[in-house]
């Protein structure tokens, strides 16, 4: 039988209870220091008992405050992803012979700083600068084309440094609670057999920045396991070749010997919609991009040949229906379930309204 917290009053009911069959049932003056032995008594006793409810809720990993939660998680062997540092090249200007020597600092427009990893001299007027932020932090990266600027004037170097194409990238947040909890719980349920399916989903979100991993066994030959991953927290959840690379480097150092490993980005395809919306208003219009990107990131799974990549186009109806202050609407594109070919996985695309 489950028990039951007893409310202050009646903690406070029941003192004055036990007091008075202790009086042979005698009156209890209003002002009587039995009153307020009850008062002061079933307070204590209900502060003991809200923390004693508090403590039990850290003894088990899905209701654990942070805290708490992290020593059981430590303990039983699930760490925390860390934070990653944003790293990238820029593209410099000046002086041929100018030098920019390693250390030099850098900032972005809104006050984010890198630092400059070697020294590096001008050739030809132009040179290539490898940086990497200060701090951690997905607020780091930075696309390509976004100008930095050299703290310290620099002889001979021009003052900006451009960030090239293939961008600043790599800076990941330290994981956020419930995704450490999420993982913890998948470790109690699923425990490591050495190689079993569920493993290489637990040994991909083990790097720092994967949030969802999936596995296809002998999509490449017998004996090979092709494992796809994003990475949800970054501005496109499609992994770069440097994350990849990192997820294959660690799931290379768990896997069994005897498997073939081939670790891949998901190829993504645009979810482009046709909506008639009522009331096509900018606060719905909103609602409804927020419930088809939230459709996604539950359902949307790199096809696999056999149809587990097709998003239902019900479910999509359903995802307008469900966004706040819509009252009706028209999904006039697509008209049947999103299929996709191996690899494929759909993301948010454009929406016309009407």
């Amino acid at each position: 039988m489950a028990f039951k917290r007893p409310s202050l009053a009646e903690l406070h009911a029941r003192l004055t209870a036990n007091i008075d069959s202790r009086t042979d049932g005698q009156p209890r003056l209003r002002r009587s220091p039995f009153n307020i032995f009850a008062t002061v008594m079933a307070g204590g006793m209900h502060e003991m008992y809200g923390y004693q409810a508090y403590k039990a809720k850290q003894l088990l990993p899905d209701s654990a405050d942070e805290a708490h939660f992290g020593r059981l998680a430590s303990i039983e062997g699930t760490e925390r992803n860390p934070f990653e540092y944003a790293i990238g090249q820029c593209e410099v200007t000046g002086t041929n012979g100018a030098v920019i020597e390693a250390g030099k600092t850098l900032k972005r427009a809104d006050a984010v700083e890198y630092t400059v990893d070697d020294e590096v001299t001008i050739v030809g007027g132009e040179a290539v600068i490898s940086v990497t932020a200060v701090l951690p932090g997905a607020e780091a990266n930075a696309i390509a084309g976004v100008a930095l600027t050299f703290v310290d004037t620099l002889a001979g170097i021009n003052g900006q440094a451009i960030v090239d194409a293939d961008g600043i990238n790599n800076g990941t947040d330290i994981e956020q609670l419930e995704s450490w909890r999420q993982r913890h719980i998948e470790n109690i349920q699923q425990p490591a057999q050495g190689g079993a399916a569920h493993d290489y989903i637990r040994w991909s979100k083990q790097v720092p920045g994967v949030t969802r991993a999936w596995q296809y066994p002998g999509e490449m030959g017998e004996g090979t396991v092709t494992v796809r991953f994003v990475r949800d927290n970054d501005d496109s959840i499609i992994p770069d070749a440097t994350e990849v690379e990192a997820v294959y480097d660690y799931i290379f150092e768990q896997h069994p010997v005897t498997a073939g490993i081939y670790v891949v980005a998901p190829i993504p395809v645009a979810l482009d919609l046709t909506i008639a919306l009522t009331p096509n208003t900018t606060v719905v219009k909103a609602a409804v991009e927020s419930e088809i990107a939230d459709l996604l990131s539950r359902e949307a799974i790199p096809e696999d040949g056999n149809g587990k990549g097709t998003i239902k186009v019900s479910h999509i109806r359903e995802a307008i229906s469900i966004a706040a202050g819509e009252t009706d609407h028209v999904l006039v594109s697509p008209t049947e379930d999103v299929t996709l070919t191996l690899g494929q996985i759909l993301v948010p695309g454009d929406i016309t309204w009407q």
